[in-house]
């Protein structure tokens, strides 16, 4: 089956920060309504879709997966005198991989201005061996929109969204970019439906937001979904690399899309933990099982939800999270639409 990798494209080089994922929401759109029966943004701002089993069961169970669309990224939180950007983020940053970035602000004027985000202080010909050694903490970050200042006061205001910006690119054997945690979950999921030759269950989508900011699209959607299961499909760390110890690499790139048994916000549902493990063997589907000690998936509130949901994540193995170089073997895209298509239909 081919991929759609267009749409991977245009969804990874989208703009969409939590809170302002509106861009994303309206690429999928039109290719959920083609593959869903019905679709509605709720008040929270989750796209959800939903689609009949294609089997005769009258008693046909309902499943939500959640596939979170917002990436980390930043607000204006003050323009200064010279016209200069301060920034707050929204959601975990590395500083040390926000050196001379090129970024894009969604201006309240309408218009999207590029700038280019360094942390103040001397650059190198002049630093002071202090200076060098120093990690800059993200309030010593700011835009440069490369225009005089009271032409960036009359197109820029605070609360404005700030957003990377990294083109999409096919290297060896990956797909890489920025955000491809999570929107690469929402278009597996879409490529999942597209491959079903029958629907054993009711399915429900959500493309959910504000998930980098603690999960806070996830409950109200699976409160109003009510399923009788929940799955989260998210990317996770793949750590396998020089200088990470084997036992702390979590996943092998290549290897397949992950099983996970917990994270630090929810431990999977074993039985459903099983049933994967079934499916994908019988399938000869590549897997592999994931412990991650910390950071969480919307599997955490939507598992709490109500009287409690029975839950499980899967994940696909992701390089240099949290990067614009983020990066995904193709092997273990196929796997993730394989194992939902196969599982959805059993």
């Amino acid at each position: 089956m081919p991929m759609n990798i267009e749409l991977l494209r245009q969804l990874s080089e989208a703009p969409g920060v939590p809170g302002r994922e509106e861009r994303v929401r309206d690429l999928l759109l039109p290719h959920v309504q083609k593959l869903f029966d019905k679709a509605v943004v709720d008040p929270m701002g989750n796209l959800i879709a939903r689609k009949r089993p294609q089997t005769k069961s009258k008693n046909a169970k309902r499943v939500l997966i959640a596939t979170h669309i917002d990436e980390i990224g930043f607000y204006v939180k003050h323009i200064d005198d010279r016209g200069f950007l301060r920034l707050v983020n929204v959601g975990g940053f590395d500083t040390r991989n926000l050196l001379a970035r090129r970024v894009r602000v969604q201006a309240s004027s309408g218009d999207e201005l590029m700038g280019l985000l360094n942390p103040g202080g001397r650059p190198i010909h002049i630093a002071r061996e202090e200076d060098k050694k120093k990690i800059p903490e993200i309030g010593e970050f700011l835009v440069d929109l490369c225009l005089p200042a009271d032409v960036v006061k009359s197109k820029v205001a605070v609360g404005d969204p700030v957003t990377l910006v990294q083109s999409f690119d096919e290297i060896g054997d990956v797909v890489t970019g920025k955000c491809l945690d999570n929107r690469v979950a929402a278009w597996v999921v879409l490529e999942a439906v597209r491959k079903l030759k029958s629907l054993k269950y009711e399915l429900v989508l959500a493309a959910t937001v504000q998930e980098e900011v603690g999960c806070r699209g996830a409950g109200p959607a699976a409160f109003a979904v009510e399923p009788d299961i929940a799955i989260a499909l998210d990317t996770t760390l793949c750590c396998d690399m020089p200088g990470v110890p084997d036992d702390e690499r979590v996943t092998q790139q290549g290897k397949g899309v992950a099983i996970k048994i917990l994270d630090s916000s929810s431990i999977s549902s074993r039985p459903l933990v099983d049933e994967f493990l079934a499916v994908a063997n019988r399938h000869n589907i590549p897997h592999q099982l994931s412990v991650l000690p910390r950071g969480g998936t919307d599997a955490g509130p939507m598992q709490r939800t109500r009287d409690g949901i029975r839950t499980a994540t899967l994940a696909l193995p992701t390089r240099n999270i949290h990067t614009v170089t983020e990066s995904i073997h193709k092997t273990d895209l196929q796997a993730a639409i394989d194992l939902i298509a196969a599982w959805l239909e059993t």
